[in-house]
């Protein structure tokens, strides 16, 4: 039971508390107060919320929202820690840039360094094309885990590449070069005959003369007799396993007929010389990096006049 006071309203015996009217099937619903210290949370929580607003970035606008007093943001505190790792760092890109690139791996640790900065510029800035491990991406993407260099594996060729890149049209000193196509040049026998040939130097089929004459008068100048290839052309060598493009005979066919052109940008306008330097040791370091060459030993005066004194 219940004393009534007010319409439809009245007080629950049991409890004693008051009611708010609804009453549904004879159920009732007690209008019992919220707890003190529930309240003033509340009020507590309300309270904080303005102050947000009024101190930090809260409200948005059309393009941005509003800054708060104190003009701090997300951004900004990423762009301190940022300055201040790169900071961190500055010593280190400063002896990077500062030496030769064959002489760091004379200490251990700045090629350690170097190595490591590599690594985490490669997964920024190289990983789309040539993949997380660098073992490359078929169709095109060279493996650079391997020894197979177009156009040199040392530490310096590999820099020279990174900053002017291959067919990149920002730098006239890019790796450059074109495999002209042959549609048209050879008749289906002669194109079978190359084909097996080809495949021949790496030992996957047997040798064919017609296919070594028409291989020696239009593909030697440039792959080289015994198809080693040739770096400073940038032509890739035919008698390894190595193919950048595929190697069974239909897509050989269709490379010497319609051939591919890969292009890498240049890097030179894009990142510092510390960081291309830093790649180019990583990159060298994955396993096939070739030696440097040997600088040619210099002639000695006294053979040098003996020579000049020949008839």
């Amino acid at each position: 039971m219940a004393n009534e006071i007010g319409p439809g309203k009245r007080i629950d015996e049991p409890t004693g508390t008051e009611t708010v009217g609804h009453e549904w099937d004879g159920i009732e619903e007690l209008n019992t107060p919220l707890p003190r210290w529930w309240l003033w949370t509340f009020y507590a929580t309300v309270i904080w919320a303005v102050a947000y607003t009024v101190f930090y970035p809260a409200w948005p606008m059309i393009d941005r929202a509003t800054s708060g007093v104190l003009g701090w943001s997300s951004r900004g505190e990423l762009a301190e820690d940022m300055t201040a790792a790169d900071l961190a760092r500055q010593d280190v890109f400063e002896r990077i840039a500062a030496t030769d690139i064959e002489k760091i791996a004379s200490s251990p640790q700045l090629q350690q360094q170097a190595i490591a900065g590599g690594a985490a510029a490669f997964q920024v800035n190289c990983v789309q094309c040539h993949g997380a491990g660098a073992a490359g991406i078929a169709g095109g993407y060279p493996n650079l885990n391997d020894d197979d260099w177009l156009w040199g594996g040392d530490l310096e060729a590999i820099e020279m590449t990174l900053l002017h890149g291959i067919r990149w049209e920002g730098s006239n000193q890019t790796r450059l070069s074109y495999m002209p196509g042959f549609d048209g040049i050879f008749d289906d026998a002669q194109l079978d005959a190359l084909v097996q040939h080809v495949l021949s130097l790496s030992g996957r089929a047997q040798p064919s003369a017609s296919g070594a004459e028409t291989y020696t008068v239009n593909c030697a100048a440039c792959h080289q007799p015994s198809g080693e290839g040739d770096q400073i052309q940038g032509a890739p060598a035919l008698n390894d396993a190595i193919w950048l493009y595929g190697s069974d005979p239909e897509q050989i066919r269709q490379q010497i007929l319609y051939p591919k052109h890969g292009v890498m940008p240049g890097w030179k306008d894009r990142l510092d010389p510390a960081t291309i330097r830093m790649l180019a040791t990583y990159v060298h370091s994955r396993g096939g990096g070739e030696a440097s060459p040997q600088p040619a030993e210099p002639v000695e005066e006294e053979a040098a006049v003996a020579l000049n004194d020949q008839p």
